[in-house]
Order: structure tokens, then C-alpha cells, then sequence
């Protein structure tokens, strides 16, 4: 057996899949390398069962500062990188004034 198949391969290793995946638009964009990310959801009344829109703020790290405020981004949560941020910025998916175009 060669040792060198072994370790000359990690581009091989499965890829682990990422849990949690939210889309949400940066609304703060002050701080270095931090991003404040508004997440809406809707939830259905258990009364009435009208649908409701609720909103979740989340602090994400932003290493490269890529993003900026009304930019749509994938974030992924991740361990605790201060007292409020354990999200991480995945990819910025369109940047403000930026159409899709579709294929």
C-alpha cells in the first residue's frame, strides 16, 4: 500500500454538510468584520391561521468585510466568536442593485 495515495488526497475527503443555513439581508454594516443580518420568516396564527411575518436580528462574522448593508447573503451558524456573534457569513448572494438575470 503507497502512503503517499493516502496523503496526497485530502481534496477527496467528504465535505461535511452545513446545518442551519439562513438567508437574511445585512441591515448594519458599521463594525469591522461584523454584519448584522435580519432573517424574516413566517408563522401561521394557531387561532385564526393567518400567517404572520416575524423577523430574527443575528450578529455574523464577516472576515473578508465582502458584504455591506442591503446586500442578500447566506449565513451558517458556527461556535461563539463573541458574546452575541455565532454566525458566519457563508456568501453573499446579490448585492444591493445587482439584478438576476436568469438563464
Amino acid at each position: 500500500m503507497s502512503t503517499e495515495t493516502a496523503s496526497s488526497t485530502p481534496a477527496a475527503a467528504p465535505q461535511r454538510t452545513l446545518k442551519g443555513i439562513e438567508t437574511g439581508v445585512v441591515v448594519g454594516d458599521k463594525r469591522d468584520k461584523s454584519r448584522t443580518v435580519v432573517v424574516e420568516y413566517q408563522v401561521r396564527n394557531r387561532k385564526y391561521g393567518k400567517y404572520l411575518l416575524r423577523r430574527t436580528k443575528y450578529h455574523v462574522h464577516d472576515e473578508q468585510n465582502v458584504s455591506h448593508a442591503g446586500d442578500r447573503v447566506l449565513i451558517v451558524p458556527c461556535r461563539p466568536i463573541s458574546k452575541t456573534k455565532s454566525w458566519r457569513l457563508l456568501k453573499v448572494v446579490q448585492k444591493l442593485g445587482e439584478v438576476m438575470h436568469q438563464a
